[in-house]
C-alpha cells in the first residue's frame, strides 16, 4: 500500500473473537470517521469472530440497521509483523506474496471491547510489535477486566466497592452444588443480586436475580462467556458516569464532567437490549448534580484510573446514594479501558459536554499514543 506522505497511518483494529465484536464494530465506524483525512491515513484492520485478522473493505457496513448487529466479514487476510522493524502488516492471501509487508503503520487505535482486545492480550501484541497503540498497557488492561482484580485494587487505594462473592470454575461449582452461596452469603448479598461474567462488558451474560431459585440458571448463562462469575450485591442509587483522559502534559488526569443513565419505566436494569437496541433510557449529560457532587465524581474517578494504572482513556462508572445518616453514598462499579465509542456512547457525550468534541478526542487520543509509545518496555 503506498505511502500518503505527511500523514499519519492509523490501523483502526476492530471486530475481534469476543460477544462484543458488533458494539466494537459500530465504535470503529465512528472513530474513523472522525479521523480527520487531511492528517491521517486509515488503516481499517478487522478481525473475525474465529480470530482471522484482514484489511477490511472502507465501504462495509459498520452500524446497527434495524435491529441487525455489524459484523467483520471479508477482506485481504493480514498478519501483524512481529519484528518491530516491521511496523506493520503482512499479507497471508493465497497467490500474493506471502509474508510481504503490506503497509506499515505509525500508531494502532485497538477499538476492541472485551476478550482478547480489552484485556491485555493484544495490548502484549503490539508491545512485542513495537508499535504505539491507544488506551492502557498489558497490565491495567487485564487488570480493569476482571472485575475481581478491579475491586481489589480500588479498594486497596481506598475507593469503595460493593459487596459481592467471586465463583470460580462457576458452572462446576453450581452443578456440584446449586446452593453454592451459603445462608450467610445470600443474606449477606440480599436480593436482587447480579450475576456476571468476571472478564465482559456490554451487559452480556448478566443475569438479575430476584429469587434464589433463578440463581443456578444465572450462572449458568455468565459462565457460558467467563468460567469466573462474580456474584454483586444490587446497589440502589444514580448510575454515573464519568470520562478520564491522560494529561496533556505531565500532571494528574482531566475528567470529564459526569452523566446520568436513567431508565425509562418498565426497565429493570441497563442490559444488553437497553444499552443498543431498544429506546429505553435516557441520558442526562451532564448530569444533575451539585458541585460538591460532581467533584466528588470526578476525583474519585482520577483515583481509580491512577489505582489501575491506566493510560490514555477510561470511563468510570458509579452508583451515586444515600448513606445512613443521610450523606451522599459513591461506590464505583467498573472501570472501563476502551469504552464504548458509538454514536450513542457516553464516553464521547460526556466529553462534548466538557467541551472536547469527538474529533478533537480521537485526535487527541492518538497523539497521547505517539507521545507515549511502546511502554511496556520501558
Amino acid at each position: 500500500m503506498s505511502r500518503n506522505a505527511g500523514k499519519v497511518r492509523v490501523a483502526v483494529v476492530f471486530g475481534g473473537r469476543s460477544a462484543e465484536h458488533a458494539i466494537s464494530c459500530v465504535s470503529a465506524g465512528s472513530v474513523m470517521a472522525a479521523l480527520d483525512p487531511e492528517r491521517y491515513e486509515v488503516v481499517p484492520v478487522g478481525i473475525a469472530t474465529d480470530g482471522r485478522w484482514v484489511l477490511a473493505d472502507p465501504g462495509q457496513r459498520l452500524a446497527i440497521t434495524d435491529g441487525a448487529l455489524p459484523e467483520v466479514t471479508g477482506g485481504t487476510a493480514v498478519s501483524l509483523v512481529g519484528d518491530p522493524a516491521g511496523r506493520g502488516l503482512a499479507v497471508l492471501e493465497p497467490g500474493a506474496a506471502v509474508g510481504q509487508v503490506l503497509t506499515e503503520v505509525d500508531v494502532v487505535f485497538p477499538v476492541l471491547h472485551g476478550t482478547y482486545g480489552e484485556d491485555g492480550t493484544i495490548q502484549g501484541l503490539l508491545e512485542m510489535a513495537g508499535l504505539p497503540y491507544v488506551g492502557s498497557g498489558v497490565f491495567a488492561s487485564a487488570a480493569s477486566m476482571d472485575k475481581e482484580f478491579t475491586k481489589k485494587l480500588l479498594a486497596a487505594a481506598g475507593l469503595p466497592q460493593g459487596d459481592h462473592v467471586v465463583l470460580r470454575d462457576a458452572a462446576g461449582a453450581v452443578s456440584a452444588d446449586p446452593a453454592v452461596l451459603d445462608e450467610a452469603a445470600r443474606e449477606r448479598l440480599g436480593l436482587p443480586v447480579f450475576v456476571k461474567p468476571a472478564r465482559a462488558g456490554s451487559s452480556i451474560g448478566i443475569t438479575r436475580v430476584t429469587d434464589w431459585s433463578q440463581f443456578a440458571d444465572a450462572v449458568a448463562t455468565a459462565a457460558k462467556v467467563d468460567p469466573k462469575v462474580i456474584v454483586e450485591a444490587s446497589l440502589p442509587g444514580r448510575e454515573i458516569e464519568c470520562g478520564v483522559l491522560a494529561a496533556r502534559d505531565a500532571g494528574l488526569p482531566e475528567a470529564s464532567l459526569p452523566a446520568e443513565i436513567r431508565l425509562r419505566p418498565g426497565t429493570d436494569w441497563y442490559d444488553f437490549a437497553a444499552k443498543y437496541l431498544d429506546d429505553a433510557v435516557e441520558f442526562d449529560v451532564p448530569a444533575d448534580l451539585t458541585p460538591e457532587q460532581t467533584a466528588a465524581v470526578q476525583e474519585a474517578a482520577r483515583r481509580a484510573f491512577l489505582a489501575l494504572d491506566c493510560r490514555g482513556l477510561a470511563r468510570v462508572d458509579f452508583f451515586l446514594g444515600t448513606a445512613a445518616d443521610g450523606s451522599d453514598r459513591l461506590v464505583i462499579n467498573e472501570v472501563n479501558t476502551m469504552p464504548g465509542f458509538t454514536p450513542i456512547s457516553m464516553f464521547p457525550r460526556m466529553w462534548a459536554a466538557s467541551g472536547v468534541g469527538y474529533p478533537e478526542l480521537v485526535d487527541r487520543l492518538v497523539a497521547t499514543a505517539l507521545d507515549g509509545g511502546v511502554r511496556a518496555a520501558r
